[in-house]
């Protein structure tokens, strides 16, 4: 690598693992639903086999800042952080945290987060308080695309540390900040100062509007969840405006001649919700099953990887922040060493796999989960199972009885690293917003 690389991180939310036509996405009514990603993952490397710390919004966020396990920090056992933590000075990032942007900002990187934050309110955390340099977007987890309140109507839309009015669509607000952004920062990224972007999207999470649905905001006010409405057509179109957002970034890129040297990397937080496309996987958001914490991953990066790479490689959130703090050359805070593994080795040749256990936990029914290598270790309810993920990824063929040894093996391997961590702490917080008694289930 001839110089350090910009970086650009999107993160979409509640995005399903096949709801891209790269992962096998079946056609909206318009078209094509994600040609802008399904032709960066053309161009550049597609993982097969990559999850997300969690399957709810912010435990995933805490993993995706800090290259460590989530468990591991009190505000993440929330799950998620919901807006009655207004005021809260425990449920969020500590701001002595060493981040992946605190470190990236330490050495000269220009840093800012435009999309959701999640991670805690002002004034006790903020994305000012956590390593980056300039903040567009909501704090709160789920907030109206036009009002921009969140799920309590108040509202939730921030110019740094301070409550920002401005109307518009927020999957283009945030967008258009992005474009403006990179534009700011291009002629010092040219000239050697590079730059960290998080563009973490809203877009595909509830209330189901489109940038055509600005009626809706009127409708939904008092229930965000949107119990009432929604359809398959409407949270495609959804994706599919990010996605042209998505190619507006890259062109902002390509305009000004850093595309080459920057890697983008592309991923959902978790699992997908009630209209997400998760097949072959069962489960979606708030599930240790595949369908919760299986998501899209897809990075590009011109000077590094060849275009149509596949890689299996098992990978989770906390990895991709690792490998973005090996590609800067940046080490980790040595009092707070890395869970997460750098892929770079991968994204310079695809075939260079590696094995690693990756664990979850869930306080919401009990779950935890190991994978290693070809098997997966699950526990739901009380009940346990053992899946042999190449040959059964849809998790029907219970193996637990046929192997008993594995099994107790994978759970004493499971037990062993929860030693590591935090117990969840007694006043966790579970937050469903529905249940069967407002859909079957699925």
């Amino acid at each position: 690598m001839a110089q350090r690389p910009n970086i650009v991180f999107i993160v979409a939310d509640d995005l399903g693992f096949a709801d891209l036509g790269c992962y096998g996405g079946r056609e909206a009514d318009f078209g094509p639903v994600s040609p802008i990603l399904d032709g960066l993952a053309k161009a550049g490397l597609k993982f097969t086999q990559g999850y997300a710390n969690s399957p709810v919004c912010s435990p995933t966020r805490f993993a995706l800042m800090t290259g460590r396990y989530q468990y591991r920090l009190r505000g993440a056992a929330e799950e998620p952080i919901n807006s009655k933590s207004r005021g809260s000075a425990t449920l969020g990032l500590p701001p002595e945290h060493p981040t992946l942007p605190s470190l990236l900002r330490d050495a000269g990187y220009r840093t800012a987060l435009i999309g959701k934050w999640h991670l805690g309110y002002p004034p006790h955390f903020s994305p000012l308080k956590s390593g980056y340099q300039h903040f567009f977007g909501p704090m709160s987890g789920g907030v109206d695309y036009f009002s921009h309140c969140d799920s309590r109507g108040t509202h939730d839309l921030w110019q740094g540390e301070q409550e920002h009015h401005e109307d518009g669509y927020l999957t283009d607000l945030i967008t258009d900040r992005a474009v403006q952004w990179l534009g700011e920062v291009a002629d010092p990224a040219r000239g050697g100062q590079p730059f960290f972007l998080s563009l973490h999207y809203t877009a595909p999470h509830w209330p189901w509007e489109t940038r055509d649905d600005a009626a809706l905001a009127e409708e939904v006010k008092d229930n965000l969840f949107h119990l009432h409405g929604g359809n398959i057509h409407r949270y495609r179109k959804m994706i599919h405006q990010m996605d042209e957002g998505i190619g507006r970034v890259m062109a902002a890129l390509r305009q000004a001649w850093v595309d080459r040297d920057t890697l983008v990397v592309f991923t959902s937080d978790n699992g997908g919700e009630r209209f997400s496309d998760n097949w072959p996987l069962v489960g979606g958001k708030m599930d240790l099953t595949e369908g919760g914490i299986r998501v899209p991953w897809i990075a590009h990066w011109p000077a590094v990887i060849a275009p149509g790479g596949v890689s299996d490689q098992p990978c989770l959130t906390m990895d991709w922040s690792a490998t973005m703090l090996a590609a800067a050359g940046v080490a980790a805070d040595a009092d707070h060493p890395l869970d997460g593994v750098s892929l770079l080795p991968v994204l310079h040749d695809p075939a260079a796999t590696f094995e690693r256990a990756m664990a979850w936990r869930m306080n919401h029914r009990g779950q935890r989960a190991l994978r290693l290598g070809d098997w997966k270790y699950l526990q739901v309810d009380g009940h346990e199972y053992l899946f042999k993920l190449p040959e059964d990824e849809r998790e029907r063929a219970n193996h637990a009885k046929r192997e008993p040894e594995r099994l107790a093996a994978m759970r004493q391997a499971w037990e062993d690293w929860a030693a590591t961590m935090p117990p969840i702490a007694a006043d966790a917080t579970v937050s469903l917003g529905y249940g069967v008694a407002d859909m079957p289930q699925r």
